[in-house]
């Protein structure tokens, strides 16, 4: 028989519910409410609507129907500061907002590498809290990442999610809170929650459903989702960030790691995803945003017949993290960075962007792969980027490995399956990941190496 589960997906760009039908050899997904997510800029900075998104959620899992339970999973590093009487002290910031740039390097950077296993980004919920008012510091009784804010006003019940809990760069590589990391940085670690981990029961909702604690960092829920069929892939969940890289079982400690810009996430049952960001679609949105309503048939379609490799950027450059609200928005940007010739018309910045990408992929797996001292002979690429055909062939292209596309809805399926196995329905990882071969469309997109990649690669400096 099977058995009907709600997943609450939040992107940055767009949320969703979506039920999950799941049995014994059936997976069916199915969309109930789509809402946009859109920050709001106010005069203290960029913020997280988060009003708009709980109102949107209760609406979804209301059209939901019945269902056994209901999971919440997010984009990483961003959170909410609650007092000692439950209330939220102001809307949480975006990991976009550039408060964190004045902000003094941290003492040891190597020393909090090596405790953390996190790369040592600006955006990290670390530096967040370094930043934050002395006001709200002192104010604050726990801190809850979105997903488990979330949980706790559909709840009443506080706790942190251990895939989400491990970006924040105050996680330990053990799997705990580091209270020596918020001390120096001095925030007081008795406001990090306990910790909860994929299945566990968090609490029931007024909405008639119990909420269970899935892989609530996205990317850890679309990476228990990948179709695998053993352990030598590399993976990309491409939407606007592409995150990419290996499933490990232990950590990459090496100063060589932290120098290359990678980082260790907790993945489910204990896996380690071992990945470096690489800027993702979100170029290509913000050049989408200023030229209005095209189509990404219709961009493709003009970046087909673009000649190859004719222009690159650096897809690591920090300057892509701002929004592009400049005059020429994020194209004139591009324009301005290209190595090669200046990309003009809109299908030039297209090839520009999707072969930049495809390079800053190819690096990735590289690096990663001679780090980890893991062979890799197939590149799985989840998500939205997966229906992007032309970079799913690009990269492909650039990596020498076969690129297996999908499934698109690789965050909700693990959403759904981490619910199913805490129900019973899923026995363990393996089993999840063989009903994802056996019921969803992957495609597949052989390389065509050519020395051009080669060439390109080497007259552009793609770092992290």
């Amino acid at each position: 028989m099977s058995r009907r589960y709600a997943a609450v997906d939040l992107g940055a760009s767009s949320g969703r519910v979506l039920v999950g039908t799941i049995g014994k050899t059936t997976l069916e997904v199915e969309e109930v409410h789509r809402f946009a997510n859109e920050p709001v800029r106010l005069p203290s900075g960029l913020h997280w609507d988060m009003l708009g998104l709980y109102r949107n959620i209760r609406q979804g899992l209301a059209e939901a129907g019945p269902v056994v339970s209901a999971g919440i999973d997010s984009w990483a590093v961003d959170y909410g500061l609650i007092d000692e009487d439950g209330a939220l002290l102001g809307l949480p910031f975006h990991y976009r907002d550039e408060r964190t740039a004045a902000l003094p390097e941290w003492s040891d950077p190597a020393g909090l590498w090596r405790t953390t296993g996190i790369a040592d980004q600006p955006f990290n919920t670390l530096h967040q809290m370094r930043a934050e008012g002395k006001r709200r510091l002192e104010g604050a009784a726990h801190l809850l990442m979105i997903p488990d804010l979330l949980a706790y006003w559909l709840t009443g019940e506080i706790g942190a999610e251990h895939t989400n809990a491990s970006t924040t760069q105050l996680y330990g590589v053990r799997g705990a809170w580091s209270p020596a990391v918020a001390s120096e940085a001095g925030i007081d670690p008795s406001i990090l929650p306990q910790v909860r981990r994929p299945g566990d029961r968090i609490g029931d909702t007024d909405l008639g459903m119990p909420l269970i604690a899935v892989a609530s960092h996205d990317t850890a829920s679309a990476v228990a989702a990948l179709p695998a069929e053993n352990d030598r892939f590399a993976y990309i969940s491409c939407g606007t960030w592409s995150l990419v890289g290996l499933e490990l079982e232990r950590p990459v400690l090496s100063e060589a790691a932290r120098v290359a810009g990678f980082t260790n996430e907790a993945g489910v049952d204990d896996t380690v995803r071992f990945l470096r960001n690489v800027m993702g679609l979100w170029l290509l949105q913000e050049c989408q945003r200023f030229w209005g309503e095209y189509s990404l048939g219709h961009l493709l379609a003009e970046a087909v017949d673009v000649k190859p490799l004719a222009a690159l950027i650096d897809s690591q450059d920090p300057a892509w993290l701002p929004r592009g609200d400049e005059q020429g928005g994020m194209p004139a940007r591009i324009a301005a960075r290209a190595v090669g010739r200046t990309p003009k018309t809109r299908g030039e910045i297209v090839r520009c962007i999707l072969e930049s990408l495809a390079l800053g992929h190819r690096n990735a797996i590289a690096e990663a792969s001679a780090l980890a001292g893991r062979e890799v002979e197939a590149v799985h690429l989840v998500g939205g980027g997966a229906q992007n055909t032309l970079l799913c062939q690009l990269t492909a292209d650039a990596t020498g490995l076969p690129v297996l596309a999908g499934p698109v809805e690789a965050t909700a399926l693990g959403n759904f399956l981490v619910q199913a196995r805490a129900d019973g329905v899923v026995k363990n990882l393996e089993h999840l990941r063989s009903l994802v071969r056996e019921t969803q469309q992957i495609i597949r997109y052989n390389p065509h190496p050519s020395a051009a990649w080669d060439a390109a690669a080497a007259c552009i400096e793609v770092r992290s």
